[in-house]
């Protein structure tokens, strides 16, 4: 699914992917990327490290809908609760879901976006001392390769580096593709993890986001719709799938 390096890829739109965010209703899935869990696994300090898959689900019904109020009993599809489950679902006005409110955080040899509405509670930025002392000090080899690591893991696209010497941008590469996010450090599951640049639309075809990385809320109550805000660890919210991490790790070594 992904590797190291920023890749060139066929645009997803001309792939025919695309997620529509319906209003009280589901995502509706377009262009059969594949979707399976994606566990945050820890390492010895039981800090989130990586993500490894699990189980696959289909995507072949064009187009696929996914459950987006929490309480389908049939997840991650979809089954029509929405219509009598006391949730709304209703989107924001559409410049507050373009609005970015973005802090720099400036290291010595790196330079960290960070915008707080995006955070889904994921922790890998605080891993290893955490994101912020590893920036500051990234004029060390091992602080540097952390920052990174812990920036581009980051699911929500919320942290973002770059050089700033040469001002790349570290962004590793994902194919497109969708993931459920299971988080039992937590004992929650997340929400789902988009990547590779899929766009994120409203029914009448506004994008609202075309990001290598976002997370949108599967539980129904984020404050923040259509992403996710990490709601779901607060209320323990658990899809109950029937899943085990066995697959392969997304990534486990970045850069």
């Amino acid at each position: 699914m992904s590797d190291n390096k920023t890749a060139e890829r066929k645009n997803p739109v001309d792939a025919g992917y695309r997620i529509i965010v319906e209003e009280g209703g589901p995502f509706l899935v377009y262009g059969r990327p594949p979707l399976a869990e994606q566990f945050i696994m820890s390492n010895e300090m039981n800090e989130s490290w990586y993500f490894q898959e699990g189980r696959h689900f289909s995507t072949e019904t064009e187009p696929t809908a996914l459950c987006r109020c929490g309480a389908s009993h049939n997840k991650p599809y979809c089954d029509g609760t929405h219509k009598t489950h006391a949730w709304s679902g209703s989107l924001p006005e559409e410049e507050s879901i373009s609005e970015y409110d973005t802090e720099i955080v400036e290291g010595r040899t790196l330079t960290m976006t960070d915008d707080r509405k995006y955070c889904t509670f994921a922790r890998f930025c605080e891993a290893a001392g955490g994101v912020w002392r590893h920036l500051e000090h990234s004029d060390n080899p091992e602080s540097r390769r952390i920052a990174i690591r812990e920036t581009t893991l980051c699911p929500g696209g919320r942290l973002t580096s770059h050089d700033n010497a040469t001002g790349e941008v570290f962004e590793p590469h994902y194919d497109p593709s969708l993931g459920l996010v299971e988080d039992h450090t937590v004992g929650a599951s997340g929400g789902l993890w988009v990547r590779g640049g899929i766009p994120v639309q409203r029914k009448d075809g506004k994008t609202i986001a075309a990001r290598n990385r976002v997370m949108l809320c599967r539980c129904g109550q984020s404050g923040n719709m259509p992403y996710c805000d990490g709601t779901h660890a607060t209320l323990k919210w658990r899809d109950n799938l029937d899943g085990t991490p066995v697959g392969e790790t997304v990534p486990e070594e970045v850069y």
